[in-house]
């Protein structure tokens, strides 16, 4: 159901997101923190809408569906935004490219291996990603609203940057997977028509 606790948790990252773009275009240093806070509170119902589901047993067709869906649309959208006012330029665009690329590629693999009824387990490496890519996106939306004694840009970049290299091994283990099962599936049906005996031509 979709009121259930967990699922409403996962919606709250959806909704969250039109107030994130809303606070990108107001100015001064308190719409940043405003901004920062809302994305931590989303970052945190990422933990918790997985926990609960757990713990309640609150399990359900619409939450596996949404929750990878909310993160990914939630990343996009800041990694977009940040790049329209700046706040990720020169060359650090380059990694935010990967991580968004790489999103898409996971996204296209999961709903591919769905079908098949296959899972793709996140692994404690992707998590690592994810974490990282949190703190570092949350230290680019203060930027430079942030205390001169906190390197904002200069952690958040860095952070954008090491997060893009585990999002390529991540990547590549995920696709590596997904191949195997696409060529196991392909085999499959190669050996099933094999199998059906060839018809004659009718008299």
């Amino acid at each position: 159901m979709i009121t259930t606790l967990p699922n409403l948790l996962t919606l709250s990252r959806i909704a969250v997101i039109p107030i994130l773009v809303w606070l990108f275009f107001l100015d001064g240093a308190v719409p940043r923190w405003i901004a920062l806070g809302f994305f931590t509170l989303a970052g945190i119902t990422d933990f918790f809408d997985g926990y609960l589901a757990r713990v309640r047993g609150q399990y359900s067709a619409l939450g596996k569906f949404l929750d990878p869906v909310a993160d990914k649309i939630l990343i996009a959208a800041v990694i977009l935004m940040l790049v329209a006012f700046d706040r990720i330029s020169g060359l650090t665009v380059l990694p935010a490219v990967i991580i968004l690329i790489r999103e898409i590629l996971v996204s296209g693999l999961r709903e591919f291996l769905a079908n098949l009824h296959v899972g793709v387990p996140v692994s404690r490496l992707a998590k690592w990603k994810t974490t990282i890519q949190m703190f570092a996106l949350g230290f680019l939306i203060v930027g430079d609203a942030s205390p001169d004694w906190i390197p904002a840009v200069l952690i958040g970049d860095i952070g954008v940057w090491l997060a893009a290299g585990l999002t390529l091994i991540t990547g590549y283990d995920y696709m590596q997977a997904g191949l195997r099962r696409m060529l196991a599936e392909e085999g499959e049906h190669r050996s099933e028509g094999k199998e059906k005996p060839e018809q004659g031509p009718r008299e």
